[in-house]
């Protein structure tokens, strides 16, 4: 790579070495020095005057420059293109960096050249058109028409004055001081300077000199004898700029109105420079095509000699400039392909682009440095986070990573079934929204310096209660703002477990204590309505109701204390395969006998659906179910619910259960606390037990399955399912309530 360096760099030098190098310094100067000289002459600049041999030698002498360029450049380009051709290194952005000089040389000598030639040609042939021709042909009648109009103004002015003066002409006879004032106004009111009435001999009758004007001339004889009492008589010196009129007053016996007003000079003087302007034209209009000419060839050869030095210069920068860079892409390619070893040659008096191959040089020094390190560290933060990948994919919490700003992070499995929500409905979604349930712990954290907070928390979702055990902690990091890692524990299993083991012992030792006085109880009352009941004569109705009574009550407590006894002492299953299609069956079967105003809809598949169960302990459990179906309709009147309808459908398309939903249209559940409902002795009915579905639900967990309540998805009433496992489940009792708890998020699918 460095001897193909010192091959462009031999070859970007060539120019610069050889004679043609210096022939074209000398060329470019002698050719910008020809087209100031040419300049300056055509201008008349200098004391060499631009007659017709000067103009003829300067001509040829740039004519002989601008072919010595045109030489130059053309070899050089030449070169330029067998370069291309051969593939040499950077040749493209050798030609790219000359045709962008070129470019912008030329592009603004022609933009030039054109708005030249249009402005010289828009700025003369304008003063050669028919219109402004006949324009200053005409001037001369311009002036003097300008002269008649000032005239007619004078003439009609004074007619004025007349018809007021010969109006007046009885004030004239009365008052002749006060005719004086009348004159004095209206000539001033007229603007005239001086106005007269004058004898028919020339004797000045009245004068009125509201400006004093001077060398103003009395009126003749003949502007006498030609004044007239119809038209004023106009009359305007051969010099100066005062203008006079006469007019005849036929109420003052033939006497002569004569005024004077002062006018522009120009009004008498422009007809004389119209002329000489005229004259001055008519020679400019014989010599514009010279001057076009004369202007276009100047402005042709120097912009010819500027754009070819422009040329060549600019093909002398690229040859300086390509060298280093022409190495820059050596070493980038290097570089793209992952070598951070290269190093550029960099040499004295490159300026700049010396700089930049320093900078590259320790740019490449340090990027192979950071990329050792990026690449151990990536190695390191690959294997952790597979390493937390895999635990938080292994974890049965919910686990949610939040950042600074409240949004979720890191979700693993298990959030995604506890929430029934996919990662990417999650990431990126503010936990206030997805969990507002943890949202003020997390704010209490947020603005703590605790490292730990938890608690315990309810949510639902998809009619779904469940237990949470909540853990926030926070990172260790310096600042205001930490990450948050929030681990959700579903305990809604293990409390349930807790609390039916905590009701079996309860019902244990109650059934203990209860059971053993009940018997004598019954016995001795039986004894006492055998003994005594000949016996008493009076009120023997009431005697005989008191013990009835006591009998009857002394059995409830017994199906009581049996209940109870039951629930504390549930045998433990006898799994063996059988058929639980044949056995729901048979329990729809006996319902619809018991219940014939209930319309049962049975969704059971036909054939065997063979299962490791006991058959015994899932028909009670089946039983119960549909018994307190029947209850919940009858528990609404007719004509609000309308026709009483039980559905009991049995899937087996689950890969690992068996899934049975009894759905009924009754009075339903309670959607707070309904959880609850499978904890012993919470009940909603009026004289129920609490018993039944915690029996139920200990049944089905004993068989590795579980159960949950909903409402019905059709409409009005509620919604029992249970599972249980298509092959055989051993479950021990410490882990019972984990199987169900597992069990549970699997059978929701």
């Amino acid at each position: 790579m460095i001897e193909q360096d010192t091959i462009a760099q031999r070859q970007a030098a060539e120019p610069s070495q050889s004679g043609l190098g210096w022939l074209g310094y000398g060329a470019v100067l002698s050719a910008l020095a020809s087209a100031l000289a040419t300049f300056l002459i055509l201008a008349g600049a200098t004391p060499l005057l631009p007659t017709h041999n000067v103009v003829v030698w300067v001509f040829l002498l740039n004519g002989v420059l601008i072919a010595l360029l045109l030489g130059i450049v053309a070899w050089q380009t030449r070169k330029l293109v067998r370069e291309r051709r051969a593939g040499a290194a950077a040749a493209g952005l050798h030609v790219r960096i000359v045709g962008l000089f070129s470019l912008v040389a030329v592009l603004p000598a022609i933009l030039v050249a054109a708005v030249a030639t249009v402005t010289l040609e828009r700025g003369l042939d304008p003063w050669f058109t028919g219109a402004l021709k006949d324009l200053m042909t005409n001037t001369v009648a311009i002036a003097r028409s300008y002269r008649e109009v000032q005239c007619r103004t004078l003439a009609r002015e004074t007619q004025l004055m007349a018809a007021d003066l010969n109006r007046a002409k009885v004030l004239f006879d009365a008052d002749r001081n006060l005719f004086r004032e009348f004159m004095n106004s209206r000539a001033v009111f007229l603007g005239f300077p001086l106005a007269m009435i004058v004898d028919t001999d020339g004797s000045v009758v009245e004068r009125i000199d509201a400006k004093k004007l001077d060398n103003v001339p009395l009126p003749t004889e003949t502007d006498l004898r030609e004044a007239s009492n119809r038209e004023a008589l106009c009359l305007f010196p051969k010099t100066g700029n005062i203008f006079r009129s006469a007019l005849k007053l036929d109420a003052h016996g033939g006497r002569i109105l004569y005024v004077a007003r002062e006018v522009d000079p120009r009004a008498l003087e422009f007809p004389q420079v119209a002329e000489a302007g005229v004259a001055f034209y008519e020679a400019l209009d014989q010599k514009k095509a010279g001057i076009q000419i004369a202007f276009a060839s100047m402005f042709t050869l120097i912009a010819l000699i500027v754009l070819l030095s422009a040329v060549w210069f600019g093909l002398n920068f690229a040859n300086r400039l390509v060298a280093p860079i022409r190495r820059l892409i050596h070493a980038t390619d290097q570089v793209a392909t992952g070598n951070f070893y290269v190093q550029v040659p960099v040499k004295r008096g490159e300026g700049d682009l010396g700089h930049l191959g320093e900078t590259f040089n320790k740019m490449t020094s340090e990027l192979r440095r950071q990329h050792d390190g990026l690449t151990a560290a990536s190695d390191l933060m690959d294997r952790r986070r597979r390493f937390t990948e895999a635990v938080l994919a292994g974890v049965s919490a919910g686990v949610i990573g939040v950042n600074a700003r409240a949004q979720i992070t890191i979700v693993n499995p298990s959030t995604e079934a506890l929430l029934g929500t996919s990662h990417k409905e999650l990431l990126g979604q503010p936990i206030t929204m997805v969990l507002p349930e943890v949202a003020p712990l997390v704010e209490e954290m947020s603005q703590g310096r605790q490292r730990l907070m938890q608690q315990q928390i309810h949510i639902s979702r998809k009619g779904k209660e469940r237990t949470i055990n909540v853990r926030v902690t926070s990172e260790q990091a310096r600042g205001g703002q930490r990450d948050l890692v929030i681990t959700l524990d579903d305990i809604t299993d293990l409390v349930l477990a807790q609390r039916t083991s905590a009701w079996a012992d309860v019902a244990r030792r109650i059934a203990h204590e209860i059971k053993n006085p009940l018997t004598p109880i019954q016995l001795s009352a039986e004894r006492i309505r055998r003994k005594y009941g000949k016996v008493i004569t009076t009120d023997r109705e009431v005697f005989d109701q008191c013990t009835d009574t006591i009998v009857r009550q002394v059995d409830d407590i017994k199906r009581m204390v049996d209940e109870f006894s039951s629930f504390a002492r549930m045998p433990k299953p006898t799994i063996g395969d059988e058929d639980l299609a044949e056995t729901i069956r048979q329990v729809i079967f006996m319902m619809k006998i018991a219940h014939p105003e209930i319309e049962f809809d049975d969704r059971v598949p036909p054939g065997s659906l063979i299962a490791p169960f006991d058959r015994r302990l899932v028909s009670q459990a089946v039983t119960n179910i549909v018994k307190n179906a029947t209850e919940a309709i009858a528990a609404v009147p007719e004509e609000e619910r309308g026709q009483a309808r039980i559905s009991v459908l049995l899937d087996d398309t689950h890969p690992d259960y068996l899934i049975l939903a009894v759905t009924d249209n009754g009075k339903g559940f309670p959607v707070e606390g309904r959880q609850r409902l499978l904890e012993p002795y919470m009940t909603t009915r009026e004289g129920g037990t609490g018993l039944g579905l915690p029996i139920v639900a200990k049944i089905l967990e004993d068989h590795g399955g579980g159960m949950e309540l909903a409402d019905n998805p059709t409409g009005r009433g509620g919604q029992v399912r249970m599972w249980i496992p298509k092959t055989k489940h051993v479950v021990s009792e410490e882990t019972s309530a984990a199987s169900s708890r597992n069990d549970s998020r699997r059978a929701s699918l």
